[in-house]
Order: structure tokens, then sequence, then C-alpha cells
């Protein structure tokens, strides 16, 4: 024998509710995006996702590519995926390796600039768009 449930007292109310989802507008176009995980270096601070990061030679660690670094990371060469806090130790992070991304949303390291970080990542498949034109609408 079947024992029927009572739903008398059911918690939920009628009504409407909705969840709106604002994209960061970071991943700028149609290409494919491809990740890899990667090591943040120790003491590169809390650092938001869309940093254009270069990789110190010495140990394979990314931080901020910043221009006035001689380390191997004055030339970017990935976009953190995730915000991250590497501010006490080395931390393991999502990394864009290639695909098309908004310039205008992108973290810049002092001394870096849109044009330079452009040419640097399109050697790495990583593409930095700045502006929507009849040519290229995506």
């Amino acid at each position: 024998m079947v024992t029927p449930t009572n739903y008398g007292n059911n918690p939920f109310q009628p009504g409407m509710q909705q969840d709106v989802f604002v994209p960061d507008q970071l991943i700028a176009g149609d290409l494919k995006v491809v990740t890899k995980t990667g090591t943040i270096a120790a003491g590169a601070g809390v650092l938001k996702r869309g940093t254009v990061l270069g990789q110190i030679s010495s140990d394979g660690t990314y931080k901020t590519a910043l221009l006035a670094s001689s380390d191997g990371s004055q030339t970017p060469v990935v976009i953190l995926a995730d915000d991250v806090d590497a501010s006490g130790a080395a931390v393991l992070a999502g990394l864009y390796q290639m695909g098309e991304f908004n310039g205008n949303a992108v973290t810049l390291g002092t001394g870096i600039t849109l044009a330079a970080a452009t040419a640097a990542l399109e050697l790495k498949n990583i593409y930095l768009k700045t502006s929507v034109s009849a040519a290229d609408p995506t």
C-alpha cells in the first residue's frame, strides 16, 4: 500500500523573480577560447579577471606585465581568467591562452600600452579588439 504525501503546507508562493546576468564584456568574439592553468607568482598581489600577464623566465610563473620589469614578465603572454589573490603565496589560476578579447576591458600594467599588448598577444593567438566596425561586426 502506498501512503500519499501531504503537500498542503506548500512553502512556495506565487510570484515572479528574475536573476540578471551582466557580462563583463571581456570576451569579444567568436574565436574559440582556450584556457590553461598557471601559477601566479607569490607577491603578485590581488589581480582582477582580464589582467594582462607576463611570464617570469626563471621559474615560469606569471605576474602583471610591467614595462619596467626585466625578468621576462615585461612581455604580455596571457590574460587572467578569474580574480586571484597572490599577495602572500603563489596560487594556481585560470589563464586565457587563445581568444578574442575586448581591449577596453583588459587591465594593463604600468608602461604597457594597448598597442604594445595587442602586438605581443597576437603572437600568442590572443587578439584584442577595441571597437566594432562594419568590416568586423563581432
